[in-house]
């Protein structure tokens, strides 16, 4: 058997494209970079990466501090270090709709030692077992996302991996210009001594970071897995939040096996709500936060919430059951709101024509991660009160 060597396979038909090999074997179709490791699809361990979804609000101002704001599963770590406004942006570079937009409204100069500013997202360690953590075959990962900001300069990512002996890789990115789209590409190695525990604990944090104190400085990156040292995290500090007129903004975060970035793995807008539902789910209509006041009466036209008719034979407590869009990854922490006031642990109900409508109480008897069991009391017999309320449920890592 002979063996034909080349490096480059041409369409005759253009002046480009065809089958393309470079020196350390990567192959290319019409310019795509194919993966280097893997499968084709399902290649994207980020979730959400374009700012697709946007459960709890499309905008939140006065942001002071850490938690879950505007687009799903990108987390704020934030400690006395400014006011923003985080929101799901209608701009992003070409083939991108959305992106997620941190935006200064009060400034901190000055951070204190211990002030700090991330955006972060977890990952399941149960999603990273591919991964051969722990073992010699570990593998690499590469990380691509498109930034956008008033500052130009060099900022810090750090990769977390906190099962058996916290440890992290702090790397490096640069702006290059001011207020324009750049995709940043940066390689993570393999760890033949971190395992990552097989569960649906966080497996990754990958963070970036925006501005932090001086505990959190003065090191330097590490492209190596090493055990974490707080001054290496944030080595390269681009100082979003020292102004009013700093912003920072992402979109097509990807997250994937092997040495070379692929093009973004385009997910439908279903497939991405179903994942994030797994961490937090509402029934509160497109771009209505948590608690929002209707003030409408029956039959609730504007804010659309769940309908339950509780019924009771006697003067006792009586419940009902509410199953999940998706299994939670955990059991979740359960609210329930008024859908006419947004009041916490209240359905708003109605008997006969829309008549004698008042809020009554409502709680959580008890959840799994499928379904929860809510309960009201009403008095008489035989009594049926048609309630109107909203869940939100989460479950976040």
């Amino acid at each position: 058997m002979s063996t034909i060597k080349v490096n480059s396979i041409k369409n005759t038909s253009t002046d480009d494209g065809g089958i393309a090999i470079d020196n350390s074997g990567h192959v290319q179709i019409d310019g795509q970079q194919l993966p280097t490791a893997g499968q084709l699809s399902n290649r994207n361990l980020i979730i959400n990466g374009a700012a697709q979804v946007s459960q709890r609000s499309t905008s939140v101002t006065s942001v002071t501090g850490s938690g879950y704001h505007a687009v799903d599963r990108f987390q704020i770590g934030l400690n006395t270090l400014g006011t923003y406004t985080l929101t799901q942006q209608s701009d992003g570079p070409d083939g991108f709709a959305n992106s997620f937009k941190i935006d200064c409204t009060a400034a901190d100069s000055s951070p204190a030692a211990g002030d700090f500013f991330q955006v972060y997202q977890h990952i399941e360690g149960q999603n990273l077992q591919h991964l051969a953590y722990g073992n010699s075959s570990a593998k690499a990962l590469t990380l691509s996302f498109y930034v956008k900001s008033n500052k130009t300069g060099n900022a810090s990512v750090e990769i977390q991996q906190t099962d058996n002996s916290d440890r992290q890789v702090c790397l490096q990115y640069t702006i290059n210009a001011a207020n324009t789209w750049e995709r940043k590409v940066l390689t993570i190695p393999g760890d033949a001594s971190g395992v990552i525990n097989d569960d649906n604990g966080t497996g990754f944090r990958v963070g970036w970071w925006l501005n932090s104190g001086s505990n959190f400085t003065g090191g330097t990156h590490q492209t190596t897995w090493t055990a974490e040292d707080n001054t290496d995290r944030n080595a390269s500090n681009l100082g979003i939040g020292g102004s009013t007129d700093d912003y920072w903004q992402i979109t097509g975060v990807q997250l994937e096996l092997g040495e070379v970035a692929t093009d973004f793995e385009h997910r439908s807008f279903g497939d991405e709500l179903a994942r994030c539902q797994r961490y937090y789910e509402t029934t509160y209509p497109s771009g209505y936060s948590e608690g929002h006041n209707f003030n409408e009466g029956y039959p609730f036209s504007t804010s659309k919430p769940l309908s339950f008719n509780f019924i009771a034979s006697d003067d006792t407590t009586t419940s009902q059951s509410y199953t999940f869009q998706c299994q939670k990854r955990a059991d979740p922490t359960v609210r329930l709101r008024s859908a006419k006031t947004g009041a916490l642990s209240n359905a708003h109900t109605y008997r006969g024509t829309g008549t004698n409508n008042t809020d009554v109480g409502i709680s959580v008897v008890n959840t799994s991660q499928n379904h929860v069991l809510i309960s009201t009391t009403i008095g008489g017999v035989n009594v049926t009160s048609e309630s109107y309320f909203h869940i939100v449920m989460e479950a976040e890592l």
